[in-house]
């Protein structure tokens, strides 16, 4: 008898957390580091809205990684970044973030970032804290 009643409180236990589990809101934060690999993240971020419509995506930039995100700024093919961005953040929610110690250590007025992208006073710490809210990490 208490062997089933074992069993059973497992059961039990292992369907609560399974409910939980299937709750709980999907989040991914992706690190881009080097804008060279923009093309690769906005396309990776495209097929993940297709797979999963309500993933709560944010994306962090640092470094070389906030090139995309300035004004005027265009891909290997020459189309510009701008309208990805803000048809990402309009229609899917996507999250665009720079950081400020970049744009200060390499004397880039704030002005230049689009519009659709927040600054962050850091963006490693940034990924970082979204990381301690639960989020994914993903870097392209």
């Amino acid at each position: 008898m208490t062997f089933i009643r074992t069993m059973l409180l497992a059961l039990l236990a292992f369907a609560t957390f399974g409910a939980a589990a299937q709750q709980r809101e999907e989040k991914v934060v992706y690190h881009v580091t080097d804008s060279s690999l923009a093309t690769t993240a906005l396309n990776n971020i495209r097929n993940h809205l297709k797979a999963s419509p309500k993933v709560k995506i944010v994306v962090v930039t640092n470094g070389a990684g906030i090139d995309f995100l300035l004004d005027g700024a265009k891909n290997s093919n020459g189309n510009p970044y701008d309208a990805t961005v803000e048809e990402l953040t309009m229609r899917n929610n996507v999250e665009f973030r720079v950081c400020a110690n970049t744009l200060e250590a390499r004397h880039i007025d704030k002005s230049k970032v689009l519009p659709d992208a927040k600054i962050v006073p850091s963006g490693v710490a940034e990924a970082a804290r979204l990381q301690f809210e639960g989020y994914a990490y993903l870097k392209p």
